[in-house]
């Protein structure tokens, strides 16, 4: 499982340059279905636009790569966009300009230059975020070391989901699978021992940063 960057959600941004109208939609999604269902969601909303030009990478390899001019002078809009998504390095993920013509003629470099910047955009607006390898534990501990357990929660790179209080404290959370080895050595530390775990799932999860942990 490596590393790859996606959107974090879905935007939706506005330009406008020499009375033409570009609306930037951008979307993360996990199929190629996905993303020509957001296509067509984008020329739906958006009926008496003179152009949806768009651009989708799908796979973590990006194995599918598709872009469309949509009408436009070929290479001045699906392209740019395909060129931005690939600059940011993301994947799994849909962009696409809706452009209502405002009467004046941008020419083929005007046109690079507004499809290339809505996409931008819109992609800053969605939020480019890291998928990293994520590891969803199950915790039991006492009650007499529950207290240095919380407290060191509180320093480690680990989302904490829920806790149950029952004849132990369950607790479960989140750590990157890069830092499961340091996150177990340090809750062994508190507890000196006395602690019992269960790996529940493994998958990719978004972070926003990625601290290290201090043991």
């Amino acid at each position: 499982m490596k590393p790859y960057k996606t959107l974090l959600r879905r935007s939706d941004e506005e330009y406008i340059i020499q009375k033409s109208r570009f609306i930037g939609q951008a979307a993360p999604v996990a199929t190629q279905e996905e993303a020509i269902a957001f296509v067509a969601q984008a020329r739906q909303e958006h009926r008496n636009a003179s152009h949806h030009c768009f651009a989708y990478i799908i796979g973590q390899n990006a194995g599918i790569m598709r872009y469309s001019d949509d009408g436009e002078p070929s290479g001045t809009a699906g392209l740019p966009i395909m060129e931005v998504l690939k600059a940011r390095g993301v994947v799994d993920c849909v962009v696409v300009v809706t452009r209502y013509f405002g009467g004046i003629l941008l020419g083929a470099g005007g046109l690079v230059r507004a499809y290339s910047h809505s996409c931008a955009l819109a992609l800053t607006a969605a939020v480019i975020c890291e998928m990293l390898p994520t590891q969803h534990w199950l915790f039991e501990v006492g009650y007499p070391v529950w207290d240095r357990v919380q407290h060191a929660l509180k320093t480690m790179p680990v989302k904490v989901h829920q806790i149950d209080y029952g004849v132990l404290v369950s607790f479960t959370l989140q750590c990157r699978s890069a830092d499961s080895d340091q996150v177990h050595a340090e809750l062994q530390r508190v507890t000196d021992g006395r602690l019992e775990s269960l790996l529940e799932a493994e998958d990719y999860q978004p972070w926003d940063e990625a601290p290290t942990l201090e043991v």
